[in-house]
């Protein structure tokens, strides 16, 4: 190692001494390259710095929206308590359980009907069937309200049932004439209370709430309006009020 030293020293002053102009040009190349490589390396540092600070800055923002979140809608420690519920006001809430009676009411009335035309006396299977069909409905849609009020964070208060009545023959319109139109006055007073419902939500500024009753609740309701308010116009045309033959035609319509 020493005699290989010893040579290159003795090749690097025979260089120098015969052309020091070489020698002069490779060590400015010497320099340049080691001034770029500290420049290069001064740049990679700047460019690490700028990183550390946008990443700061990025951690400052995201700081500042986890506390507006927390902040406005912290999470309750008390299991008891809906963790889901955003917006949902106690007065819809209690709204919402006063339409739920209401649809179970109704649908306790059908069901009346259905036990009444299913006597062996007043053999109206068709309407009978009919008025199944409906108690059937009105506890779906009242089963639709509970769901919705939990999906909301809401709780549901199931209210006591009145008693419906059970007959329904008239002496002048005939059974199956007055259990139509009360029907049809039950699905009248069912929309009014819709409303009512729908007047809260929109007070409360709940546009979710409204967006359900328009599409699921309201629309359906003026269907079945429809619907039995034709089938009293239809039995009406078909005979006197409490024509029992006019009934019967009718029935079995109903059957089909």
């Amino acid at each position: 190692p020493r005699l290989i030293r010893d040579a290159r020293t003795h090749r690097t002053m025979f260089i120098t001494a015969l052309c020091p102009t070489a020698h002069t040009a490779a060590l400015g190349r010497a320099s340049a390259t080691t001034m770029k490589t500290t420049k290069s390396s001064s740049s990679s540092m700047a460019i690490r710095g700028a990183r550390v600070r946008a990443h700061a800055s990025s951690d400052v923002k995201k700081s500042e929206a986890i506390v507006e979140a927390t902040s406005i809608y912290p999470v309750v420690a008390d299991v008891d308590t809906s963790f889901a519920r955003c917006g949902f006001t106690s007065a819809c809430e209690e709204a919402m359980n006063r339409q739920i009676n209401i649809e179970y009411n109704v649908s306790y009335i059908y069901h009346s009907m259905y036990a009444y035309f299913s006597r062996d006396n007043v053999a109206l299977e068709g309407f009978a069937k009919h008025f199944e069909k409906e108690s059937l409905e009105e506890r779906a849609h009242a089963q639709q309200l509970m769901d919705y009020q939990n999906l909301r964070g809401g709780k549901v208060i199931l209210q006591q049932l009145l008693p419906p009545q059970s007959e329904f023959d008239h002496p002048e319109k005939g059974c199956a004439l007055y259990a139509l139109e009360l029907a049809l006055s039950l699905e009248k007073l069912n929309l009014d209370k819709l409303r009512e419902l729908y007047v809260v939500a929109d007070d409360a500024n709940d546009a979710a709430l409204c967006d359900f009753l328009e599409g699921d609740m309201l629309a359906p309701q003026i269907a079945s309006i429809r619907e039995v308010a034709e089938m009293v116009a239809t039995l009406k045309r078909m005979g006197p009020p409490g024509d029992g033959m006019a009934a019967w035609h009718f029935d079995q319509t109903l059957r089909a």
